[in-house]
């Protein structure tokens, strides 16, 4: 009998024949493949056969917290008949992809009151070696798949500091990453950075490290030093100072053309830049990159001088686009701001026309915001624009009148509208349009798969405090809610929309999840906020959880139909993956719960087959 290390080493060490005929069959990129596009040619399950999926294996994490609440924002990467994946407090777990069976735990991070969060791993193979990295917090692991050591021969054995190398001071400041790296060739490239809140930060600087060795290669500075195309969008000494214009919603990888392409965040202070002015190149921006030594290849800005919090909150997307018979790659970029940018790949223009609008302008002492900002005109927005007094809840005759008494006291409703210290109220908001769910891509369909939310934001800036480093600061990070914290805007609150790329129109769009105790009432079908993203399958359904009623849902990817749905232990605030083992396709979803949706944290990753 095969001890736990013999077994994995025979999966692993597979002949090149199984190797080439499972790699259809695995889910080896956080992105399910390299571009991001979290699509499966995988196509057993069907929409006829999915209401017969059943859960077939369960895995408890075992270290679920309620105070402070963890959650679980992973998505599995699953490569030769084993899952590798994060429990809710980061540590790093082998099992059996077809059973869920433990095969071997890393925990790098013991001891750690609150070990932040982490969405997902990166595997790498190049045909004489397997390794699997692990970019948590500061850190990045290279890891043995077959044992889940640390490989000495990497880094300070097995280890690199984030933190070092970073081209200007850090003293003070903390870096944290949250998403997979990426892999070309022999370089493993990083994002990461500091926050964007009122406090000194970090930059987002990306680096290439040599994935033998842990040896730094390249840097490319997200806030561009002297000589550095960029340079004039920034105050002289920004380089110095500035933070963020950070990657913390992970990249995606054309390994034809070699280059990487990389979503960057706002620059910080991210509600106030009147020490900032200009537009802040590279934050905000979609950057395609050469994987090779990092320099710029192009780069398309979404928010020009960002003051909203509206960073990139997801992969771009490597699709391929059919329009009037012609192919054309591309890449789609979802926002925080309900857009949808879709651009050449080549060149990174716009494939559907974009326009610069005027937006209203700041009254806050220093500030000075770009004249315009883009807004693309196909596809429509996935979330509201305007909040106004037709647009408040009605949900109750209390719940409209709590929200009707605090929009009165606010500025705004309209896009763009900027901070202020009366208060300001924008959608979407913060947590609006889409998230770090990202998108799902159907090549066949030629259909975009985005869910979105709808919950605005309060700006409140108040007077900075010396220990701040800005001469404003925030209030809090308010939601627009009502008397129950529900949001505060008539419902539906959530979606799950098909774009069809070929015309840039919805091809269906449909209410996604509801919340228990409104639809005890009543309230059925409203929709909820949502963290997490879906996923596609050549099956034709699309899978995604996210919801505040701990479901998982499979719908048709033709009509927008559910065929099945299933109640989850805790709630499925990640984003799903699908894989095959021995000619069975399975479905897995991390069931973390708490988070901002406030249900209880769990510890489990739940899989499902026929």
């Amino acid at each position: 009998m095969l001890d736990r290390r013999d077994f994995v080493s025979s999966l692993l060490l597979a002949s090149p024949s199984f190797a080439a005929s499972q790699a259809e069959a695995d889910w080896t990129h956080y992105g399910g493949d390299a571009g991001a596009t979290r699509y499966s040619p995988l196509e057993q399950l069907n929409p006829s056969n999915a209401g017969k999926l059943k859960a077939v294996w369960s895995h408890p994490g075992g270290d679920a917290v309620q105070r402070p609440a963890t959650t679980i924002e992973c998505t599995p990467i699953a490569a030769h008949g084993i899952l590798f994946l994060t429990t809710a407090k980061v540590q790093v777990r082998a099992l059996k992809a077809d059973t869920g069976e433990p095969l071997w735990n890393f925990n790098p991070l013991a001891g750690a009151r609150t070990p932040g969060i982490n969405r997902g791993l990166t595997w790498f193979e190049d045909g004489k070696d397997r390794r699997v990295f692990a970019a948590l917090q500061d850190k990045l692991y290279c890891l043995n798949p077959q044992t889940g050591e640390p490989i000495k021969s990497f880094g300070d054995n097995g280890v690199v500091d984030l933190a070092a190398q970073f081209d200007r001071d850090m003293t003070g400041l903390s870096f944290r990453v949250t998403t997979p790296a990426v892999v070309f060739e022999d370089t493993v490239i990083v994002g990461g950075g500091g926050g964007e809140g009122p406090r000194p930060q970090a930059p987002g600087h990306i680096r290439g490290y040599d994935v033998y060795t842990g040896k730094r290669k390249w840097i490319f500075h997200t806030i561009p030093h002297p000589g550095e195309f960029g340079y004039n969008t920034w105050p002289k000494d920004a380089w110095k100072r500035s933070g963020a214009a950070n990657n913390w919603a992970g990249m995606s990888l054309d390994a034809k053309r070699g280059w990487v392409f990389v979503s960057t965040g706002s620059a910080s202070f991210d509600f106030w830049g009147g020490d900032r002015l200009g537009d802040n190149l590279f934050a905000n921006c979609v950057l395609a990159l050469d994987a090779r030594n990092g320099r710029r290849v192009w780069h398309y800005q979404t928010v020009h001088h960002d003051v909203w919090d509206y960073d990139l909150p997801a992969q771009p997307a490597l699709i391929t686009v059919r329009q009037g018979g012609r192919t054309r790659d591309a890449v789609a970029q979802v926002t925080k701001t309900g857009f949808v940018f879709v651009l050449d790949r080549v060149t990174g223009k716009p494939i559907f026309p974009v326009e610069e609008r005027k937006i209203p302008q700041s009254d806050v002492e220093g500030e000075k915001l770009s004249a315009t900002q883009p807004f693309p005109l196909k596809p429509r927005p996935l979330s509201r624009l305007e909040v106004n007094e037709d647009l408040v809840t009605d949900i109750s005759p209390e719940a409209r009148e709590f929200a009707m008494a605090r929009f009165k006291q606010l500025r705004g409703g309209v896009p763009f509208a900027p901070p202020s210290k009366q208060g300001t109220i924008y959608s979407p908001g913060t947590l609006g349009g889409a998230l770090w769910g990202g998108c799902a891509f159907d090549p066949v369909r030629q259909r975009l798969f985005v869910n979105s939310s709808e919950l605005p934001s309060i700006a409140v800036l108040v007077d900075g405090r010396p220990e701040d480093g800005y001469r404003f600061s925030m209030r809090s990070y308010e939601k627009f809610v009502d008397h129950e914290g529900f949001p505060g805007v008539k419902p539906p609150w959530g979606h799950l929309t098909a774009i069809d790329l070929t015309t840039g129109d919805f091809a269906w769009r449909e209410v996604l999840g509801e919340y228990p105790k409104l639809a005890a009432r009543g309230h059925k079908k409203t929709g909820t906020f949502q963290l997490g993203g879906s996923i596609a399958t050549a099956g034709g359904l699309v899978f995604v959880a996210a919801t505040a009623d701990e479901k998982i849902r499979a719908l048709d990817s033709s009509s927008g139909a559910t065929v099945w749905e299933h109640k989850l232990p805790a709630g499925g605030y990640a984003t799903p993956c699908t894989y095959a083992v021995g000619g069975k396709q399975y479905v897995v979803i991390g069931c973390g719960g708490g988070n901002r949706q406030q249900t209880p944290s769990g510890d489990a990753y739940v899989a499902f087959s026929l």
